[in-house]
């Protein structure tokens, strides 16, 4: 089997001032990820990794570059799934940690446990040796600009909403297994507590190496009301493509509850889908080393991944 990997930065409103970063950080984890498969390496490491960098970097809302609560704080949801054996970590509403995506996948490995939430999954960190990092290490200027624009009295917080930026990945390894990994911090100026689809199997993402993977982004409770990760996938066994089992899924959910949002997804063939219902989602895939790429709808750039490594960073 040839390894693939999908990424995506979220869907939404990408503003002007956001697209280069957006496009070079989905560029840069689905590189990584893919270097991962390349040397043998699991889906489920590719991943991991992918989304690891997609955390780190402050475009994406998840990691560093969170929004904040109603309060003020960084709270965070993540997903791992191996589709060898429906394995699954995930944690919600966590704090103070620069990489939820590691916590989900030890949760995974480490518990008998599918989720922990909050204090408790704050001290299972605390348990596995997990560094603290100070909250107001993962906040970011804009973040706070936002934030506190939305504390103003004619403030429109829906309006922002659009500019989401889950991170997600989903890959196919040398071995024909599949895995997703997904992570966010939510919503801006959400109610303490809140959590979104991406912490909950069959909604922020689903992986079964019976038909592929696929990791999701948007409006959480509209996500989480179709369950959309594992339709698309249902779609799929049904004898669709991923292109179609992604739009049909993206169209349902758009006219039952009025939602919109975007998806990755790669069957467990190896083919692959990038597709979205909002303006625009940040996306990247590597397949038989080529490197596509894009951001807005019908966009589509191709490098070798060799050029891509080559021409580095400014190169997109």
């Amino acid at each position: 089997m040839k390894p693939v990997i999908v990424v995506h930065g979220g869907a939404g409103r990408i503003f002007k001032e956001r697209e280069q970063g957006c496009r070079t950080g989905v560029i840069r984890a689905a590189l990584q990820g893919y270097s991962i498969l390349k040397q043998g390496g699991s889906a489920l490491d590719a991943v991991e990794e992918a989304v690891r960098s997609m955390e780190d970097n402050p475009h994406f809302n998840a990691g560093c570059g969170s929004v904040l609560n109603e309060k003020g704080e960084v709270e965070m949801d993540a997903i791992i799934m191996d589709g060898k054996n429906l394995a699954s970590g995930a944690v919600s509403a966590v704090k103070c940690i620069a990489n939820p995506i590691k916590l989900a996948r030890l949760v995974m490995e480490k518990t008998k446990h599918m989720l922990l939430t909050d204090h408790g999954a704050h001290l299972f960190a605390q348990a596995m040796g997990v560094p603290e990092t100070p909250g107001e290490k993962l906040i970011t200027q804009r973040s706070l600009e936002r934030w506190k624009k939305n504390l103003e009295p004619d403030s429109n917080p829906e309006e922002f909403q659009k500019d989401l930026g889950t991170v997600g990945a989903v890959a196919i390894d040398s071995e024909g297994n599949v895995a997703c990994a997904t992570s966010t911090g939510g919503l801006s100026n959400k109610l303490v507590g809140r959590v979104g689809d991406t912490a909950c199997i069959g909604s922020g993402g689903y992986a079964d190496n019976c038909s592929g993977a696929t990791s999701t982004t948007g409006h959480g409770e509209s996500i989480m009301k179709v369950v959309l990760a594992r339709l698309i996938l249902y779609h799929m066994e049904q004898g669709m493509s991923p292109e179609m089992a992604a739009d049909t899924a993206l169209d349902y959910m758009k006219t039952r509850v009025g939602g919109l949002g975007g998806v990755i997804v790669v069957s467990n063939s190896g083919e692959w889908a990038a597709r979205f219902s909002t303006k625009e989602m940040s996306w990247a895939t590597v397949k038989d080393d080529e490197l596509h790429y894009g951001i807005y709808a019908g966009e589509r750039h191709t490098k070798s991944v060799d050029e891509a490594l080559a021409s580095g960073s400014e190169g997109f």
